[in-house]
């Protein structure tokens, strides 16, 4: 306790000093703009976007619709206010030097049908400077006022890629620079952010299990319930434990609509254009309405997969596959206002993802021949994720006191994966990773004004989490025992404009964490108990200060650049130290911590109908997380690591209805193996492919009108080829040479009347045959599997 009161008086005094720093800039010019946006109901307008039209003035309305602009240069404008499902508005103003102009607006519904309205909305967006986020700083904020790298992938991307293929996993790697190729299968191993591992979460809920990777995140929940996927790169504590290489927040839906009652169907077919027994079929349903001061959500999805086949029309290795999988979502989500500044909110998402296959693994050969599956009885149980449960409760008061509003969050997930049978363990065996976690989330916003030339806001609150994981085999053996974390966080960020165009950030987060660990035995690697190694329990503390702060200068759309610095600190895989173990205590072995710093800068950029956004970062940590191979186990090398790497982003607006676009990412990354502080020495390592991964470009072309859709994707995948064969000539796991892919998508939709719509994608378009890379960088026969050849999935949508 002592040390959390010194913790928290650090922090006033750090707050403190940022204040004295920025009141010196403080003067007194130009004119403020002051006002309330509400919608036709008498309801705030949060997020709303507010512009003075032809100027650089432009703001996002706060949680209770209220918003402020400051020293605005004297003149007469038109201010603009346009919000997704609303009317946009207009209205002209005149601002003088030293006067406050105050201005009130109504925003009207605009009538249509709810996914036309979405479809244009996301259409019309255009600067990406505009998109509104709040998992960077946990409240409303646009894109151009946020010193980070951020990618947002919204509904109508996120629809337009799930014509392609519905597995969540497949569009973030496509939409996300910086983020490895998909695997192809139920997990994400290899599938980094920035050669780091991302923290994923469903609505702030974590869905990582740092304590022990399961790898299962990155697919947790249907993409029909997403709203929005906001992705943060570069090392971040904003939520928490496990985020080395940022995070990724799945935004869920809300069924926005003004109707009593309205709904979406859709029923489709799934299958390989090459080969048999490929056929699936894939069911979704959604109600959702407002009645008053009530809205809800329901929606269903259930999906069952066919027999995946590559380009040869061979069966793809059933080994974690995704072929002959059913797969279920259930998600709700209902909120009621309790007054015009309060809100109460309730979501629940299941989902569940089981293989029932009828082939076995035929081993192929490394480098000449692949992985494929033959008819057979599989050992074990069935594999995949049993159940994901994930609830959040939140509750929202605008005005809590004064203008300072708070939001509190109570959640909880619950996680069971199952993986296939393995030799690996003594007279075989499936292990299992289960995780349940508690949590609850209690921040405040308090907006501040100096003077006209320097306002701003400050985030603060705690987190509190509890995360049980543990890995046993289904017969109950013990193979990492049970892991009982609490992580008690208070943390604060202050967001404030300098002069109107310099956006600053600067954050502390006190991690106060304590794990204990129940007594176990390591697994036996023979007959009666042979090689097990009885380990005694115990306590770990972990205590530490993580630290961010950012610029942006925002003043032309033209050239917008940021900087940025940020932590990240994660109890990495303990799990895997666990299962290793060669002491017979916790307290002898390595268990020490990870903080990462991430430095970063960038800019965006908007001229006319062309945007660009570029970025270039390295991040560093005195601990690393390189696997190796020792005895059989994959043990993290515990040595200083470099990361580095560039991304490029651009789309140009050719006419109205064709847009074109694509990005570039490179990463790379070293091993101080000696630890001289130089990482170019004769024993210094380049990190394996697990973690980097090859460089990765992406293009588009997507036309548009009324009635009809047609998007063709492009994405390459680069060669990675750093490592060298041992002496027999084979390859350490993570090592194997990746060689380049072309992959070629094409997604079509045609709106047949305003409520039906047919939809049609082709999944690896010129049957390529390839191997992913996660394929590659394993290096053994038993992994070497190729991906999908052509896939095509056919769905029909009503909308009522």
């Amino acid at each position: 306790m002592n040390n959390l009161n010194l913790r928290t008086s650090k922090f006033l005094l750090i707050i403190c000093l940022l204040f004295s720093v920025f009141l010196s800039f403080a003067q007194q010019t130009g004119g403020k703009i002051k006002g309330e946006i509400t919608t036709s109901n008498g309801k705030s307008a949060s997020g709303a976007i507010i512009t003075l039209k032809n100027s650089k003035y432009k703001t996002t309305a706060t949680n209770d619709g209220s918003f402020r602009l400051n020293n605005v240069a004297e003149n007469i404008y038109t201010i603009q206010v346009s919000l997704a499902g609303y009317e946009t508005i207009e209205q002209q103003i005149t601002v003088v030097n030293n006067e406050k102009t105050i201005v009130n607006l109504q925003l009207k519904f605009s009538g249509k049908t709810d996914e036309a309205q979405n479809n244009e909305i996301s259409e019309k967006s255009g600067s990406q400077l505009d998109e509104i986020i709040v998992s960077a700083s946990r409240k409303v904020e646009t894109l151009s006022k946020t010193p980070s790298s951020v990618t947002v992938i919204n509904a109508k991307d996120i629809e337009d890629l799930s014509i392609v293929s519905p597995n969540i996993a497949n569009i973030v790697a496509f939409a996300v620079p910086g983020l490895g190729s998909a695997t192809n299968n139920t997990g994400n191993y290899g599938q980094t952010l920035r050669g780091r591992n991302p923290l994923v979460l469903i609505d702030g809920i974590p869905q990582s299990t740092p304590l022990k990777s399961a790898g299962r995140e990155m697919r947790s929940i249907d993409p029909s319930v997403i709203e929005r996927i906001e992705v943060i790169k570069g090392a971040t504590a904003i939520y928490g434990n496990g985020a080395d290489g940022g995070l990724i927040n799945y935004i869920t839906k809300s069924g926005k609509t003004q109707k009593r009652f309205a709904g979406y169907s859709e029923a489709g077919t799934t299958g390989n254009i090459k080969g048999d027994s490929t056929a699936g079929y894939r069911f979704n349903q959604q109600f959702y309405g407002k009645i008053n001061k009530f809205n809800y959500m329901v929606a269903g999805t259930y999906e069952k997969t066919g027999v995946f086949r590559d380009g040869e029309g061979q069966v793809i290795s059933p080994e974690y596959g995704l072929g002959e999988t059913k797969t279920y979502n259930i998600f709700t989500k209902a909120g009621y206002n309790l007054t015009d500044k309060q809100r109460i909110e309730l979501m629940y998402n299941y989902f569940s993802s089981n293989q029932d296959s009828d082939f076995i693994l035929k081993n192929g050969v490394y480098g000449v021949s692949p992985a494929i599956g033959v008819l057979g009885n599989r050992p074990g149980v069935d594999e995949g994720t049993r159940y994901n449960h994930n609830a959040n409760l939140q509750y929202v008061n605008k005005q809590i006191f004064r203008s300072t509003s708070l939001t509190a969050n109570l959640y909880f997930q619950d996680f069971l994966t199952i993986f296939s049978n393995s030799a690996f363990f003594y007279g075989s065996g499936q292990s299992q990773t289960a995780s349940a976690k508690k949590g609850l989330r209690v921040y405040l916003n308090s907006p501040f004004t100096v003077s006209s030339n320097f306002t701003g806001d400050v985030t603060y609150g705690f987190d509190l989490l509890n995360d049980k994981t543990n890995q046993k085999l289904v017969d109950g053996r013990v193979w990492v025992p049970n892991i009982n974390m609490v992580n008690l966080a208070p943390y604060a960020q202050i967001s404030t404009q300098i002069f109107g165009d310099f956006n600053v950030k600067a954050g502390l987060r006190a991690e106060n964490i304590k794990i204990n660990i129940d007594d176990y035995n390591t697994l036996a690697t023979g007959a009666n108990g042979a090689g097990s190694i009885a380990v005694k329990g115990g306590d770990l503390t972990y205590d530490a200060f993580v630290f961010n702060t950012g610029l942006r200068y925002s003043k032309f759309k033209f050239f917008n650049p940021f900087v940025s610095f940020s932590q990240s600190f994660s109890v990495f895989d303990l799990g895997r130290v666990l299962t290793n173990a060669k002491e017979d205590a916790i307290s002898k072995l390595q268990t020490k911590p990870i903080i990462v710093n991430n430095y970063e800068g960038g800019f965006s950029s908007q001229l006319g109908k062309f945007n660009l956004n570029a970025a270039y970062y390295f991040s560093t940590s005195k601990l690393g997380t390189n696997l190796v191979q020792v005895d059989g186990y994959l043990v993290a090398e515990r040595l200083p690591e470099r990361v580095w790497g560039y991304e490029v982003q651009a789309d140009y607006q050719i006419i109205k209805q064709l847009t074109v676009g694509g990005n570039y990412a490179y990463v790379q990354g070293r091993g101080d193996k000696d630890s001289d502080g130089h990482f170019y020495g004769p024993t210094d390592i380049y990190l394996k492919s697990n973690r980097i991964p090859p460089s990765k470009v992406t293009g588009y072309a997507k036309y548009g009108d009324k009635r009809l859709n047609v998007e063709l994707y492009w994405m390459m995948v680069g060669d990675r080829d750093v490592f060298q064969p041992n002496a027999k000539g084979a390859y350490a796991i993570g090592e194997g040479p990746i060689k380049s892919f072309n992959l070629w998508n094409v997604a079509t939709a045609y709106r047949v009347t305003e409520q039906i719509r047919v939809k049609l994608g082709i999944e690896n378009l010129f049957n390529t045959d390839y191997y992913t890379t996660t394929s590659q960088f394993y290096g053994t026969n038993a992994n070497y599997t190729r991906g999908n050849g052509s896939r095509f999935n056919l769905a029909l949508g009503y909308s009522f």
